[in-house]
């Protein structure tokens, strides 16, 4: 098993943090929502793995390329 940090593609603000450390979660799902101009943007797992890390908090702010989340892939 190999850990992969998840990055945010866009800069803005965490809308909604919608996952825990532990979890055991699929590719595609959505692990963070993100506001950016009005836009709700979802940051998605790659892959299916467990959160072993949230690396951010509701209303923090968000810089392009940030790592948000850890996984270890399954």
């Amino acid at each position: 098993m190999a850990r992969k940090e998840i990055k945010s593609e866009v800069a803005g603000t965490v809308w909604l943090v919608e996952t825990e450390v532990g979890a055991k979660v699929a590719e595609d799902d959505t692990l963070i929502v993100l506001e950016s101009m009005k836009m709700e943007i979802p940051v998605d797992a790659p892959q299916a793995g467990i959160v072993v890390e949230i690396l951010v908090a509701k209303d923090d702010p968000i810089e392009e390329g940030q790592a948000v989340a850890i996984i270890e892939t399954i």
